[in-house]
C-alpha cells in the first residue's frame, strides 16, 4: 500500500533570524553576512498544508522498518541521509506524575540529542561536497561529529575542554577524529576553531554557526506534538547550554501551525534549565536584557550547561518571552539530587542536563508556576552512562578495592 506524500518542497533561501535578510542556498553557509546572525532554513510549504499530508507520515513511516527523524523527510532538505538510527525517541510517561513525560533523547546514536542536529549538518555537508569539518563542543557535539563523519567518509577537527566526561573523548577518537583537548571552556575551543579555520579549510560546523544543525534539532519538535496526539503540552522544559534545541523546537512550532498539522492554541510555556554554576540565559531573562553577558569562572558537572556566551542568546531570550515561559538555575548539589531521585523512584539514569530540567518541574510545581494537572515534557537530552565518571565524583562513589 503506498500513501500519498506531495513532493519535498525545495528549500527557496536562508532567512537571517536577526535582520532577516535573505541568502541564496546554493552553496553552504555559516551565519548571515550582514549582521553575522543565525540562519534559518525556509522551505516552501504549501503543498504540505493539511491534515492528509500529516496522516501519510505517520502511516509511511510505521509501514517502513525504522525511519526515525527522517520520517519528517517533508519537511527536510531533500537529499539522501547520512542516518546511524537517529531520532524517533520515547516519550516516556513518569512513574509517579501522571502528567509528565519524559522525551528520552539518550536513546539516540552516540547517546545524546546531539545525533539529531549532526545527522543533518554532516549529511548537507557531503551535498555540499564539503570535506573537512571543525566543531568546538562541550562533549556530545564531538561524539555526534565524529560517528557521522566517520559514516560520511569526511575529515572531523574537535576541540573540547580537557575535562569533559571520558566517554566522549574516548568515542571521538575511536571513530577516528582528529581531536584537541583544550585546557579551557567551549568559548575558548571556538575561538580555536575561529583562528584556524581558513588556513586549515575546515568549514565550522559550531552551534548556529551553520543553519542545518537547527533543522535537524527542530524534529523534536515534530516528534513532541505527533507523540502526544498532535496537541501541544503546558510546557517544555529543556536544558540550555548552546540552545539550539530551545530554537529548533519553536521553529518546528512555527511550521506545524503554518502546516494545519498542530490544533490551534497557545504554544507551550518554554522553559530553560541551567546550573547556577554557568547561567547567562537564567541571569539574563531575570534581568529582561535581550542578549546575554559572558559568564565569568564557569563550573559545573553538567557539561552540558557549560556555555559560557550562547551565539543564539538573543534568539532564546525571545522565545522565552514570546512563550510566556522562564529560565532557571539550579546548583549542582540540587541537580545532583534530582538525578539520584529519578534513577532511584523512575528506574531512569539521568543525564546532569536532564536531571536539571527535572528539578524545573519541582520547582515550578512548588511555586504554582505550574498546576500538577498540567501536562508537560521534560527533555533528558543525553544518557547518564555518559557521565558515569563525573556523576561518580559529585557522589564521591569509588569502586571497592
Amino acid at each position: 500500500m503506498r500513501w500519498y506524500l506531495p513532493k519535498v518542497p525545495a528549500i527557496t533561501h536562508f532567512e537571517c533570524s536577526r535582520c532577516r535578510s535573505s541568502i541564496p542556498a546554493g552553496k553552504p553557509q555559516t551565519v548571515c553576512p550582514q549582521c553575522a546572525g543565525a540562519l534559518y532554513v525556509r522551505y516552501d510549504l504549501r503543498p504540505l498544508r493539511a491534515v492528509a499530508a500529516r496522516e501519510a507520515i505517520s502511516k509511511k513511516a510505521a509501514a517502513s522498518n525504522w525511519s526515525g527523524m527522517w520520517r519528517y523527510a517533508p519537511v527536510l532538505p531533500e537529499v539522501e541521509p547520512i542516518t546511524l538510527g537517529e531520532g524517533w525517541t520515547p516519550m516516556l510517561r513518569s512513574c509517579r506524575y501522571p502528567n509528565v513525560f519524559l522525551k528520552e533523547e539518550g536513546a539516540n546514536p552516540t547517546g545524546s540529542f546531539k545525533a539529531r542536529g549532526l545527522a543533518l549538518a554532516v549529511t548537507m555537508a557531503a551535498h555540499y561536497g564539503l570535506r573537512k569539518l571543525a566543531v568546538p563542543s562541550a562533549g556530545n557535539a564531538a561524539g555526534a561529529l565524529a560517528a557521522y563523519t566517520a559514516a560520511a567518509g569526511i575529515e572531523a577537527n574537535i576541540f573540547m575542554p580537557k575535562d569533559v566526561p571520558n566517554a566522549n573523548y574516548v568515542e571521538a577518537v575511536l571513530y577516528g577524529a582528529n581531536v584537541t583537548l583544550v585546557d579551557g571552556l567551549i568559548s575558548d575551543c571556538g575561538r580555536m576553531v575561529a583562528e584556524r579555520k581558513e588556513k586549515e579549510g575546515w568549514f565550522d560546523v559550531s552551534t548556529l554557526k551553520e543553519p542545518f544543525r537547527i533543522e535537524g534539532k527542530k524534529t523534536m519538535g515534530y516528534e513532541l506534538v505527533e507523540q502526544l496526539g498532535w496537541e501541544y503540552p503546558e510546557a517544555v522544559f529543556y536544558p540550555t547550554g548552546g540552545g539550539v534545541g530551545l530554537i529548533g523546537m519553536w521553529k518546528a512550532f512555527a511550521e506545524l501551525e503554518e502546516l494545519g498539522w498542530v490544533k490551534p492554541g497557545k504554544r507551550p510555556r518554554m522553559v530553560a534549565v541551567q546550573s547556577s554554576g554557568c547561567a547567562p540565559i537564567a541571569r539574563a531573562f531575570e534581568q529582561k536584557e535581550k542578549v546575554s553577558q559572558m559568564w565569568q569562572n564557569a563550573a559545573t558537572f553538567a557539561a552540558g550547561l557549560r556555555v559560557p556566551k550562547p551565539y543564539g542568546d538573543y534568539i532564546m531570550l525571545e522565545i522565552l518571552q514570546e512563550s510566556g515561559g522562564v529560565a532557571l538555575s539550579f546548583p549542582d548539589e540540587q541537580i545532583l539530587a534530582s538525578l539520584k531521585d529519578w534513577a532511584r523512584y523512575e528506574g531512569i539514569f539521568l543525564s546532569p542536563e536532564g536531571a536539571a530540567a527535572a528539578a524545573a518541574y519541582d520547582h515550578l510545581i512548588s511555586t504554582g508556576y505550574l498546576k500538577p494537572q498540567d501536562r508537560v515534557v521534560l527533555f533528558n537530552t543525553g544518557s547518564g552512562l555518559k557521565y558515569a565518571d563525573v556523576t561518580a565524583r559529585e557522589m564521591h562513589l569509588r569502586r571497592p578495592a
